[in-house]
């Protein structure tokens, strides 16, 4: 069987979209990347700062809304659509419920090969990650840390504060059927 979807598991600055740019480099065919952060673009910005879409708590917590868990699961659905047309699907993600999550994504992508790949990083190096990029709320990325992996059976773990982007893709490929 071919593997249709990588999934990539990981807290905020982990590395996980680096990991998966870095993937469409070392594989063997063409893989499109999609992650919560394309899906939160998409969202309108008035979901934003709604009880009902997504709120980014000042110390770093997140809180998802009805609406926002009725659209996430819209664009689960859609994503797995686009493995089941036969395109590869590198999927980066944040499981802020942990297990609950993946359980999600398992009926997503019901059908499909997928490796589950949980990309760790120790929570000190991803708040340094998280204050230099400037971009995220300041104590996400040590709240995900371990937050994100509660629970989640994984093929596979790579850690970025050990290894760079290129090497974690390298491992990751080589479990690529």
């Amino acid at each position: 069987m071919t593997t249709d979807v990588i999934v990539l598991n990981g807290g905020s600055s982990s590395g996980t979209s680096s990991v998966a740019r870095a993937l469409q480099d070392v594989l063997d065919r063409p893989w499109l990347t999609f992650g919560v952060d394309s899906f939160i673009d998409a969202l309108p910005p008035a979901l934003m700062s709604s009880p009902d879409g997504l709120v980014l708590a000042p110390d770093g917590g997140v809180a998802a809304g009805p609406v926002f868990r009725t659209l996430n699961n819209a664009w689960a659905r859609g994503v797995a659509a686009v493995a089941r047309a036969g395109t590869g699907v590198i999927l980066d993600e944040v499981f802020l419920g942990g297990r609950a999550e993946q359980d999600r994504w398992r009926t997503a992508l019901d059908g499909l090969d997928v490796l589950w790949v949980g990309v760790r990083c120790a929570p000190e190096i991803a708040r340094d990650r998280e204050l230099a990029r400037g971009d995220r709320v300041a104590g996400m990325a040590e709240s995900q840390a371990h937050a994100v992996h509660r629970g989640v059976r994984y093929d596979l773990e790579v850690d970025t504060g050990r290894a760079g982007p290129a090497d974690c893709a390298r491992e990751i490929a080589a479990r690529v059927r």
